[in-house]
Parts: structure tokens; C-alpha cells; sequence
């Protein structure tokens, strides 16, 4: 393949990938407890942009998809859009975490592959989806309303389960594509099998002497 066709390939990747974080928005959103941080379907389209994008497309794909939020266009759940919920919105902090889950997901992924085993993959899901995720957006949040920030990652609590059952469909996902389509993230950490020249072994020494020769007289 040439380097423009690899290219096409990528950002049609990219571009699908936000789609699909658009698309899972189209279910709406739904608001539990104190804080108005609206419980999403979309961050498992960030998730699985990570785990099956890796983590440079993974990266594009979701600021893609925020950029055109920010744009105005109505893609976050629930029919938002504007800089508004970037600026000064509870959400703002776990947008822009989105970004780092991606990175995180995708990096961690391409640590497990070939073999992608299911408990590490989960936990690697989980430290980007929901640990990278809540590590910005909760201390925003806290920013942004005014509360202390205990408050706002108490509230937090609300979206664990959620996420978790995201992250495991993440990775029962993200294994079967991965299983049809092995060359989306190139495997890291593994060492290069060794190709070191072979030693000639029935080379004779320069400063060897015949066999048969004669010592001068």
C-alpha cells in the first residue's frame, strides 16, 4: 500500500469513529444527583476508539468529533453543542478527559496486543476510560460550580457503574475486531527476534600456516 492509500485509510477511521461517538449521543442523556454532569452513552464510543483505533487515531477521532461540538453543531447527548460546554459547563473537564482516555486506551492497548487478554485489557479500559476521565473532569467540575471537590467526586460515584459496563463491552468488542482486522494498532513492547549475521565457523586465522609447510633451513 502507498503512503497516500494508508493516509485515506487513517482518516476514514477517524472520521467513522466520530461518527459513531455522534451517533451514540442520538439516545439523549440522562441527569443523576446534585451535580448536572449528564450520564452518556458517547463515552463508550471514546473508549472504543482507543481500544481499536489506538492511541493516535484514537486521539484525531475524538477531537474531531469535539471540535465539531464546539463548532456548534448539536452532537453532544442530548442535542448540545457550542463552546459554551467547553468553557463553563459541569461536563467541560470530562470532555477534554475524553482526549486523554483515547491516548491512555489506545497506548495500553497496543501493550496487550496480539494477545489482548480480557482482565488486563479491562483494567487497561478502565484506567483510561474512567480513571484519565474522571482525573480531569472531576477537579472542572469542582472549578466550575463552586463546590469543594470531595463533593463533586462523591457525585462522581454516580457514573461508575455505567462505565464500567462500558469498559467490559469495550473490550469484548474491541477483541473481536482485533481478532478480524490484526494490523489496526501495531503491537508494543516486544522485542525484535534477533537477526545477528551467523559466525563463520570453518574460517582459518590470517596468521595460520599451512599444514604442510616447510620451516626454512
Amino acid at each position: 500500500m502507498t503512503n497516500r492509500t494508508l493516509a485515506a485509510r487513517d482518516l476514514a477511521h477517524i472520521a467513522i469513529f466520530a461518527a459513531l461517538i455522534a451517533a451514540l449521543g442520538l439516545p439523549g442523556a440522562l441527569s443523576i444527583g446534585a451535580v448536572a454532569v449528564p450520564i452518556t452513552f458517547q463515552t463508550l464510543g471514546v473508549m472504543l476508539a482507543g481500544a481499536i483505533l489506538g492511541a493516535r487515531k484514537g486521539f484525531f477521532a475524538v477531537a474531531l468529533f469535539l471540535a465539531l461540538a464546539a463548532a456548534g453543531l448539536p452532537l453532544l447527548s442530548g442535542g448540545r453543542g457550542g463552546l459554551l460546554w467547553f468553557t463553563i459547563s459541569p461536563s467541560t473537564g470530562y470532555l477534554y478527559g475524553w482526549l486523554l482516555a483515547a491516548v491512555v486506551i489506545g497506548y495500553l492497548t497496543a501493550r496487550l496486543l496480539p494477545r489482548y487478554p480480557f482482565w488486563p485489557a479491562v483494567g487497561a479500559t478502565a484506567l483510561g476510560g474512567i480513571v484519565a476521565v474522571y482525573l480531569i473532569g472531576v477537579p472542572v467540575t469542582a472549578i466550575n460550580l463552586g463546590l469543594p471537590l470531595w463533593v463533586a467526586l462523591f457525585d462522581s460515584a454516580k457514573f461508575l457503574p455505567g462505565d464500567l459496563l462500558k469498559v467490559v463491552v469495550t473490550v469484548l468488542v474491541a477483541r473481536q475486531v482485533h481478532r478480524a482486522y490484526p494490523g489496526l494498532i501495531a503491537p508494543l513492547g516486544r522485542r525484535s527476534a534477533s537477526s545477528a549475521a551467523p559466525v563463520a565457523v570453518n574460517a582459518e586465522p590470517a596468521n595460520a600456516k599451512p599444514a604442510n609447510a616447510e620451516n626454512a633451513g
